[in-house]
């Protein structure tokens, strides 16, 4: 049943120029957190690459629709802000994406959703989102230089430019800004590309121990568990049945597909995975129907990958700071911009307090564990605040 499935999935593929638009839909999230991956934790560009093409293409093939294939945003700006090892950012993948799997396979996620309050979640993704802003600030402020090829006058002018560009539906605007940055790389290594040569970049087996599994739980993967849980199944397929009523997303196979691409990928050097709500509606918005979009995106990343996987770690390690720190800054802001939907006064106090201890402490940790705390002392009564709950205009 599931070939002939993929079969008439692959039968209504098209590929023209809307199609391969919308494939850029989702870049301003995947370029910023890839680059900040790859430069500050050292992920393998080419695996990293690779496998979100692969992923592509099979979701392309499975859902038939452009389900997005996004960085875990959690691990990513944890990783990113804290320096996490890249044996950790896998570890954490991989743990997220078995507690994912076994939701999915036993059909408890509906129950777990439950019983995570949306205001946490809410709180996670403001405080992630103002960290990441605050990270790309101190990347553009610590060039320590106003004006040059890689300044604080770059960062502003770029940032100026995401101001026109980042509601923009015809432009992703970090793509604009990310080959932006490509150009003042060339002016101020002009002989970057003497002696280019393409080299092959295959996956590796990554040996993780004990400790790495013990620290990546801790420090990235509690934060992303109803991250992904709530944003990258719940959210992604009811806004696929909004968007194609006849061929939305089953919660339970978006589950097990989130669980399956890390607890393979990841053991090779990929980077932590997920369907993301937000990519569906970027991608969909800048013009995708079909699977074909992502089956087009899949293959450029894949070739780019295994090919130019590793003269691409090169490149990025030149990567002009001041304009990497308006990347992250731009991905901060569309994460952070999620908890937009807050509507009561007890929601918005918790995820409020959720943001601030994440901020305070820097520790996405124990922000949950305190939101948590807080939204089910409202939930059940224990803590009133006379007319919190009424609606916020």
């Amino acid at each position: 049943m599931w070939i002939k499935n993929i079969l008439n999935n692959i039968k209504g593929f098209r590929f023209n120029r809307h199609e391969f638009a919308g494939a850029l839909g989702d870049m301003g999230t995947f370029i910023p957190i890839l680059v900040g991956l790859v430069t500050v934790c050292g992920l393998n560009a080419g695996s990293a690459l690779f496998f979100s093409g692969l992923f592509n293409l099979i979701s392309g093939f499975i859902f038939g629709i452009p389900i997005a294939v996004q960085p875990m945003k959690a691990i990513g700006i944890i990783a990113i802000n804290e320096g996490l090892t890249l044996n950790e950012i896998l570890a954490a993948g991989i743990v997220v994406s078995a507690i994912v799997f076994m939701l999915g396979v036993t059909n408890l996620i509906v129950f777990l959703n439950r019983h995570i309050p949306l205001s946490v979640i809410r709180g996670l993704q403001l405080g992630l989102g103002l960290l990441l802003i605050i990270k790309g600030i101190k990347m553009v402020t610590n060039t320590n230089t106003i004006f040059g090829l890689d300044s604080i006058a770059v960062g502003a002018f770029c940032g100026l430019l995401v101001l026109f560009l980042f509601f923009s539906k015809k432009f992703p605007g970090a793509l604009v800004i990310f080959a932006i940055g490509f150009i003042f790389l060339f002016l101020r290594t002009p002989d970057i590309l003497k002696g280019f040569s393409y080299e092959l970049s295959i996956p590796k087996f990554v040996a993780l121990n004990a400790d790495d599994f013990i620290s990546g739980t801790f420090r990235a993967a509690i934060p992303q568990i109803p991250l992904t849980i709530l944003n990258s199944v719940i959210a992604v397929c009811a806004l696929s049945w909004d968007l194609f009523p006849k061929k939305g997303a089953d919660v339970r196979r978006v589950s097990t597909s989130v669980g399956l691409m890390n607890l393979i990928g990841c053991w090779f050097g990929a980077m932590p995975m997920c369907h993301g709500a937000g990519g569906l509606a970027g991608q969909y918005r800048f013009g995708a129907r079909t699977g074909g979009s992502i089956a087009i995106l899949g293959m450029i990343k894949m070739i780019v990958g295994f090919f130019f996987g590793a003269y691409a770690i090169k490149l990025l390690s030149v990567y002009p700071l001041s304009v990497l720190g308006v990347l992250l800054t731009f991905s901060g802001m569309e994460l952070a911009m999620t908890s937009r939907d807050t509507k009561t006064r007890s929601d918005m106090f918790v995820m409020l307090l959720t943001a601030a201890v994440i901020i305070a402490f820097h520790s996405t940790a124990i922000g949950f564990i305190v939101g948590l705390a807080i939204a089910y002392l409202f939930l059940y009564g224990i803590v009133k605040i006379e007319k919190l709950d009424k609606d916020i205009e």
